[in-house]
């Protein structure tokens, strides 16, 4: 069993234009977890994304174009095993995961109670205010994955987690690109890896504006929806058969 003080780990953040928040970002990870390693994935970004991030002292790897976030994630996954990291944790670039709670997703991997941690906005009441159509949309969703996975989920959606080597090394090899957060969580089920919900803080945008309206949310809520049932459909695989994920 590893510990705190001697795991390998890697933050993952994934980014598109962010470059008014991500060097706060990064300092923050810093401060909370000074032993790991940072890598930046710019997803194709328009601005200074990428220089400010280098200049912040992160590792930056730049995708050709934006190609979503679950490349970008799966981008963070491959070279957390191609390093041999024991830990990968993914933090948004645009600072609304607070980096001081990494731990708090970690203890659970470093206990052996789970493979994969995710920060949950709902889990707890902390005060993070959601708008009611968005909110409704979230509940929704929620409680459908977690119809299809056998297991109660609050905050399908969270980006906020932490992944041990066994779902490392499923992720690296395939990863959900269209809906990550919620594929992800059932196919992380099918396979038979432990998922735990922790709960979390959410803060507001360090910087820039969220692209997400009421009328995408209703839309992507059905389109995920869609894409969850087709893969509940799918064949359960082998545990070493990852091919599922994808």
């Amino acid at each position: 069993m590893i510990s705190m003080i001697d795991a390998k780990i890697l933050v993952i953040i994934p980014a598109y234009n962010e470059q008014a928040s991500i060097a706060r970002v990064i300092e923050r990870v810093k401060e909370s977890v000074p032993a790991a390693d940072i890598v930046v994935i710019n997803d194709g970004s328009h601005d200074s994304t990428s220089l400010v991030a280098y200049e912040s002292g992160a590792k930056v790897i730049s995708l050709p174009y934006n190609l979503g976030i679950g490349a970008a994630v799966q981008t963070g996954f491959i070279l957390a095993q191609s390093g041999n990291y024991e830990i990968a944790v993914q933090v948004d670039g645009d600072g609304q995961h607070d980096p001081s709670e990494i731990e708090v997703l970690m203890s659970r991997l470093i206990a052996d109670e789970s493979d994969v941690v995710v920060g949950s906005r709902y889990l707890t009441d902390r005060g993070y205010v959601t708008p009611w159509p968005r909110l409704l949309g979230t509940k929704i969703l929620a409680a459908y994955v977690s119809m299809l996975a056998g297991q109660k989920f609050s905050d399908t959606t969270s980006g906020f987690r932490a992944s041990n080597r066994r779902a490392i090394e499923i992720c690296a090899e395939n990863y959900p690109a269209d809906y990550p957060e919620p594929e992800s969580l059932l196919a992380f089920r099918k396979i038979g890896l432990r998922v735990a919900e922790v709960p979390v803080h959410m803060n507001k945008r360090y910087g820039g504006k969220s692209s997400i309206t009421p009328f995408w949310s209703a839309y992507y809520m059905i389109k995920v929806i869609l894409a969850v049932t087709i893969l509940s459909l799918r064949r359960a695989p082998r545990t070493e058969d990852t091919s599922y994920v994808h």
